[in-house]
């Protein structure tokens, strides 16, 4: 379970965001909509210890990552964490294979490898080099790569942002399948997903309330 307690992050142009109390139970899944700027995969990012919080707690499993070393939330990130980034973040030059194959090298096991690019549709690409994929067919070796790892928690940053609806639509069940016990936090655009997940939340309407909540503290 992950929790968050009075979160709050600040950029560099002296913008702001609040998050305040959050939960993410095992065994469910999450959708997160909101406009551009809201501060979703901010979240993201703060949920796996990539971003450290000007204030505020991030409790993993009532561990406080935020309190950890960064040596520390890189190991928790490689063992719990899969984490599908908007901009993939794969090795062009590499094979699908091969993007997958360098998590061998931090002790994960990769014996479902083969099954798992067959269930996304992408098995015949296991030997392609990256840079010559489609946008779509990066989008799910990103995927493959984060789930092969059966991680604790699955963050996706619009891991269907590059897919057609129903492909979309498979690939959130797949997210969803593989999450089994796990937690699954999802950012999207296309709200005709959001029915598909345990929860919604309107990263809109909490910014709102966020931001009104701090505006009465100041008075």
């Amino acid at each position: 379970m992950i929790t968050t307690k009075d979160l709050r992050v600040r950029f560099s142009d002296g913008s702001a965001i609040r998050y305040g109390d959050l939960r993410f139970e095992n065994g469910r899944s999450y959708a997160l909509l909101g406009a551009s700027g809201c501060g979703k995969t901010t979240l993201l990012n703060l949920l796996c210890g990539i971003l450290t919080p000007e204030s505020g707690r991030v409790e993993m499993d009532g561990r406080d990552i935020c309190r950890m070393s960064q040596r520390d939330r890189d190991a928790l990130r490689i063992r719990r964490v899969g984490y599908v980034f908007q901009d993939f973040k794969l090795l062009e030059d590499m094979t699908v294979k091969d993007n997958i194959g360098l998590l061998a090298l931090e002790g994960v096991d990769i014996s479902g490898m083969d099954a798992l690019l067959d269930r996304l549709g992408i098995l015949p690409l296991k030997k392609r080099r990256v840079r010559r994929l489609s946008g779509g067919e990066k989008q799910r070796v990103a995927i493959a790569r984060a789930l092969i790892k059966r991680p604790a928690l699955i963050l996706a940053d619009e891991p269907t942002g590059n897919l057609s609806f129903e492909t979309g639509e498979r690939v959130v069940a797949q997210l969803i399948e593989n999450a089994g016990e796990g937690t699954l936090i999802a950012v999207t655009h296309d709200d005709r997903l959001a029915p598909r997940f345990d929860h919604v939340l309107d990263m809109n309407a909490i910014a709102r309330f966020e931001a009104a909540r701090e505006a009465k503290d100041r008075v």
